[in-house]
């Protein structure tokens, strides 16, 4: 069938007049980039019948443009970007009239690229900060409107810049400025309401200095979308067109539209004061997953790189790694009870211990490998020694919970109080696995109990200055990920209660003034304990068989926490450990005192009565093995993460 363009673009009409599509055809608009956004912007202008184009890019196809971009496939790997989107362009319309400027667009080539132009619509790659520049400042002098659409996030900001108004580099204030703080000037300017820093999940992917950063199929779109509809008003001269220093940024994830405008552009006391925050923001995270990036190469490396996942109290990680061959490592473990008091006899660092072991165990079926451990006998039980080999398995297959590992993570605010299924709840018992069982709390009335339960063993928490210590140094302020504490953002409290807390922490003379005089314990215990005590769907008890009398015992019975935790992350769930009634229990019966406070001693005994009696279980108080609350809820957008596997090693991973 021979190509109409009448009929081709028909389904416009109605939209647009016959008269207007005709207009369209014979346009010319300039594309610079093929790439994120130039390609989706191309096949849009070409539905929308544009008839002529100035098309540039230098670069080919890889694999890390497969999330965003339009040419990106299998068949198009190692191929010319230009080259792939005239063939997609002119299969919709083989009548285009193109310009092809196969090296790209410089200073050389900058008059061509825009002769007999209408419309520039900006695709250069995000940190192309100095060509970029140049383009808008020749479509300025040249009398040419320009187009920016930024995809960031899961959205898309649009500056339009026209002749006779603010320029682009008026707006940007870009000149002399290092090429990081450009880029962050340029992200900025596009959008002064930056909605997507409220859910970037990772800011160690944001590289302003190696100019990368996070991207998505969803923003590119977007633009062409915003880009499309502003080029047929552009060139129809049909209905206003916010000109800069006024902008419009639309956000899918947070459901809203803004239009911005800051006069003087970054100029702007208030976008001065934006560019602070931004770089905080930014910088905070820089570090972050850095060892993820890493290649490890050996397969006991990656191994090793998915098991540091594993879960530890406060994220102290009591474990270092000693490679001895390909298939050997031993595990140097520590515990914590000299100073902290929720390690009691090292306990608690054994559990994590245990869930190191489950979570190597997991991780070696990736490799098709079966990991078993030994522990060395005469090794001191506060620093024991683990063996792990490393066997080919053929007969294995990935596990299951694989994918879970570093998803894995802890939920401080609260979750929907909606139940589990008896589904859930199944998957999640036979996931503790054989000589484990779970006891649920739920319902309406059993969540008061446990939030009275919490609140009041919070008190303990908060009042004496054994607890104190271990607070003021596992909580890193200012952060929104920490390699090796607890991050600021993940305590699960507010602003104001977060910089009193802060405050307080700095001396035990502070903790008790507050605590004296101002109510201190009652903020922190509603938001951290008695709200998220009702909010949830379930708190749990994890419990054994037997008593837990061995480090053994006490491995086994990490590996079966781990399980259920990874089992809830893989069904959706949001999970909170609830460890200090366990703890404090358990000194009491064993009739140990764990606080100079006597006050506190007491209500442990008394707060020890009463979660036996919510449990039914007065005699077992050493086969409760783990604790916690679960439910629906959204994923912790700050969160304790691990160092680098490299710090993990007290040998070279190479030796």
């Amino acid at each position: 069938m021979p190509f109409d363009y009448h009929e081709a673009f028909s389904r416009n009409l109605g939209w647009v007049t016959q008269t207007e599509q005709e207009i369209l055809r014979n346009k010319r608009i300039a594309i610079a980039g093929m790439g994120g956004v130039g390609g989706s912007h191309l096949l849009t202008l070409t539905r929308l019948g544009i008839g002529e184009f100035n098309l540039a890019d230098f670069d080919r196809f890889e694999l890390a443009n497969f999330n965003r971009q339009a040419g990106a496939n299998t068949a198009n790997l190692g191929r010319n970007k230009l080259d792939v989107m005239i063939e997609m362009a002119q299969a919709i319309n083989p009548d285009l009239r193109l310009g092809q400027f196969p090296a790209g667009v410089d200073g050389h080539n900058l008059d061509a690229f825009l002769d007999g132009v209408d419309l520039y619509v900006d695709s250069l790659d995000f940190f192309a900060i100095d060509i970029r520049r140049a383009v808008f400042a020749a479509c300025y002098a040249k009398g040419i409107p320009a187009i920016t659409a930024a995809p960031l996030g899961m959205g898309a900001a649009v500056l339009c810049f026209f002749p006779g108004q603010m320029s682009f580099d008026e707006y940007f204030l870009l000149e002399g400025q290092p090429r990081e703080e450009q880029a962050l000037r340029f992200m900025l300017g596009l959008a002064p309401n930056p909605q997507q820093l409220a859910y970037l999940a990772d800011a160690s992917r944001v590289d302003l200095e190696a100019g990368k950063g996070p991207s998505t199929p969803m923003a590119c779109e977007l633009c062409a979308g915003f880009a499309g509809t502003y080029a047929l008003k552009i060139l129809l001269a049909r209905g206003a067109v916010p000109a800069a220093p006024r902008g419009i940024h639309f956000d899918a994830y947070r459901n809203r539209l803004v239009t911005t405008w800051r006069p003087w552009g970054n100029a702007n006391p208030i976008q001065r004061l934006g560019l602070a925050i931004a770089r905080r923001r930014i910088k905070s995270g820089l570090t972050v997953a850095a060892g993820d990036r890493q290649p490890h190469a050996r397969p006991i490396e990656r191994i090793l790189n998915l098991a540091r996942w594993a879960p530890s109290g406060d994220n102290d990680q009591p474990w270092r790694f000693e490679l001895v061959d390909d298939h050997h490592v031993r595990i140097h473990g520590r515990d914590t009870r000299a100073w902290c008091v929720y390690d009691l006899d090292g306990t608690s660092s054994q559990l994590a211990l245990g869930a190191l072991l489950e979570t190597l165990r997991i991780a070696a079926t990736a490799e098709g490998m079966r990991a078993e451990h030994a522990l060395d006998p005469d090794a001191p039980e506060h620093s024991p020694l683990i063996d792990v080999r490393l066997r080919p398995d053929d007969s294995l297959t990935p596990d299951a919970l694989l994918p879970f590992i570093t998803a894995r993570a802890t939920q401080r605010k609260p979750f929907s109080s909606r139940p589990l299924s008896d589904r859930q709840k199944l998957a999640l018992e036979q996931a503790v696995g054989g000589g484990f069982s779970v006891r649920w709390i739920e319902g309406s009335a059993g969540r008061r109990q446990m939030a009275k339960l919490l609140f009041h063993n919070a008190h303990i928490r908060l009042a004496t200055p054994e607890a104190y210590r271990v607070h003021r140094q596992n909580i890193e302020w200012g952060v929104q990920f920490s390699e090796r504490h607890i991050p600021e953002g993940a305590l699960g409290v507010d602003v104001a209660t977060r910089r009193i807390m802060r405050w307080a922490l700095q001396s035990w003379s502070r903790v008790q003034f507050l605590n004296r005089f101002l109510a201190g314990t009652w903020l922190p215990r509603l938001q951290m304990d008695w709200r998220t005590g009702l909010g949830c769907a379930a708190h749990f008890v994890i419990v054994a068989d037997k008593p837990l009398l061995t480090i053994e015992d006490y491995l086994a019975a990490g590996g079966a926490m781990q399980r259920f935790w990874l089992e809830a992350t893989r069904r959706g769930l949001q999970l909170q450990p609830e460890m200090t009634p366990l703890i404090f229990s358990r000194y009491v019966a064993q009739s140990r005192t764990f606080t100079s406070i006597a006050a506190e001693q007491s209500l442990a005994e008394t707060l020890a009565g009463q979660l036996a009696q919510l449990l039914g279980d007065s005699g077992n108080t050493l086969q409760r093995v783990y604790m916690g609350r679960v439910g629906f809820g959204p994923a912790p957008q700050s969160r304790s993460v691990r160092p680098p596997l490299e710090t993990l090693f007290i040998n070279s991973p190479g030796k």
